[in-house]
């Protein structure tokens, strides 16, 4: 292990207090976990993503909005750091920055662990559960029975649903779980997203098994009919389909409507390991279909996993989170008392370019309220030329500027660590370095080889670049999220310094090179 120089503010001293459990009312009388936020000043950790206050955490789970609050469920150990018994951690906030932590939802049971799912408001009570005045909030998840798996039979994934008639606050499981069997004996059978669909006036999964996905109908949340399946031949089928997500979106500007499907898989993305891919398509009440011939990813980052979408927004936004890890190396990455983070939320858009739709996704406008603006600057120079500016906390800033020239930017500290991007119009590539960031040697694979996203329209005008930074990520919008990049990262101590380098034979123009402070969410 790399030795940490005095004075790192990632890693002076870590303070753990072991009386980060107690419980507070909020302004609404919700009971929620009282954030000590010394752990939030921990190596590494996170100033404005979401991040448990300890153990581990991955997919986000039961993404849904109801009466003015966006509920986030997730993948949750409350007994260690590395993966173990699953359960569902909950989180609130009313404007997707800043987060309230509230306790454990969802707790294995005779079923089964409680494996990912997801989560929708049942207004006209079809299920029963509640009333027309009080409707209940349903979530359908995965049961993963333990001693199934280990005893080596293939039918330990089962469907299941629990209910909330206090928004969140408290939930019953139902009676008769499992909903959906495993009677075929389906290997990695999960993952239900569910939603309403207003054509066919009923409730409608989609699920993966496998190397698939599998649709179903209820009228009720609580019996389900199979209807189609889809995927065996198309996409990427490098590892297991996981974390489904199916939604209508319109394009910008021609109001087109088409249906995305979102299938993460692991391992088989295209820099390693865990990635999502998406297709567009088409969606009757029973069967996706998809003339799309070649894989598109979602993000081409070693680190945006399992993300899904938020039920029952208000209009037609389509808010997006993932989880900012990777399977290749999330059990070992360098935290003390937590780990894993999730991305930013995230504004998906359909857009149209060319014959083909490509879903773009960027910051939701609210991170903005976060920012304030310190540096700003017209950058020009020759060829082989270089320009260092200084700033004391690169990784809790965002940088914004445009240019149609090539680029290296080197993130730097005093360690003589550094992250690079590039972008090099003639192989069409943006390409992502972290080879020499930090702490890489935790697993092997975390840092041996540089990160590649193909960028081969970006088109004659200037190109659009804002890069996030965080205490342990970074996340990278060109265009306005048409390419986006995520990666985790560990430097030693702070990057100080960027600097700007002209690799071509063409004058570099950057006429509007920003650097605004984020301030903590926590």
């Amino acid at each position: 292990m790399e030795t940490v120089k005095k004075g790192c503010i990632f890693c002076a001293v870590l303070i753990t207090l072991m009386g980060c459990k107690n419980k507070d009312m909020n302004k609404s009388g919700d009971e929620v976990a009282v954030i000590d936020s010394m752990r939030y000043r921990e190596a590494y950790r996170p100033q404005f993503h979401f991040s448990p206050e300890e153990k581990w955490m991955n997919d986000p789970n039961g993404l849904v909005y109801y009466d003015g609050t966006y509920h986030l469920f997730y993948q949750y150990y409350p007994g260690d750091i590395v993966w173990g018994p699953m359960h569902w951690g909950h989180a609130v906030s009313k404007d997707m920055v800043y987060w309230e932590h509230r306790p454990i939802a969802l707790f294995p049971d005779e079923h089964g662990l409680i494996f990912s799912g997801s989560a929708v408001v049942d207004y006209e009570n079809t299920s029963g559960f509640g009333t027309a005045d009080k409707p209940p909030m349903v979530a359908i998840f995965t049961y993963h029975n333990m001693e199934g798996e280990q005893e080596g039979r293939s039918d330990f994934q089962t469907q299941g649903i629990a209910y909330s008639l206090d928004k969140g606050a408290t939930w019953t499981k139902y009676q008769d779980n499992p909903v959906i069997g495993n009677e075929a004996g389906i290997r990695d059978f999960r993952d239900p997203k569910v939603f309403w669909h207003a054509d066919s006036s009923s409730w409608i999964m989609v699920l993966v098994a496998g190397d698939h996905a599998k649709f179903y109908r209820s009228e009720n949340l609580r019996e389900w009919e199979y209807l189609s399946d889809f995927g065996k031949d198309v996409g990427a089928h490098g590892g297991v389909w996981e974390c489904p997500d199916l939604f209508a979106m319109k394009d910008e500007e021609t109001g087109e409507e088409k249906w995305v499907l979102l299938i993460s898989i692991n391992p088989g993305a295209p820099n390693g390991g865990s990635g999502t891919q998406y297709f567009i398509g088409n969606f009757n009440g029973t069967q996706f279909t998809s003339n799309q011939k070649d894989t598109r990813w979602l993000d081409w980052g070693t680190d945006n996993y399992a993300g899904v979408t938020y039920n029952n927004l208000p209009d037609e936004e389509r808010l997006f989170i993932g989880w900012m890890s990777n399977w290749d190396y999330a059990r070992d990455t360098p935290t003390e008392n937590w780990r894993s983070a999730m991305t930013l939320p995230r504004n998906l858009r359909l857009l149209k370019k060319g014959d083909r739709f490509i879903v773009a996704s960027s910051p939701v406008e609210n991170f903005g309220t976060i920012l304030k603006r310190e540096v700003q600057e017209s950058v020009q120079l020759a060829s082989e030329a270089s320009k260092t500016i200084t700033f004391d906390n690169l990784n809790q800033a965002e940088v914004r500027f445009s240019t149609s020239g090539d680029f290296v930017l080197k993130f730097k500290n005093s360690l003589e660590e550094e992250l690079v991007l590039t972008l090099d119009s003639d192989k069409n590539l943006f390409l992502l370095d972290r080879v020499a960031s930090g702490k890489t040697a935790f697993k092997e694979n975390f840092a041996d080889k540089i990160q590649q996203m193909p960028v081969a329209d970006l088109g004659d005008a200037p190109a659009t670049f804002r890069i996030l930074m965080d205490w342990s990520s970074i996340e990278v919008f060109i265009n306005d999220g048409e390419y986006v990049m995520t990666a985790q990262l560990f430097p030693n101590e702070p990057y100080t310094e960027l600097e700007i380098r002209n690799p071509s034979e063409e004058d570099l123009d950057i006429p509007d090179l920003e650097i605004s402070r984020a301030e903590t969410i926590w």
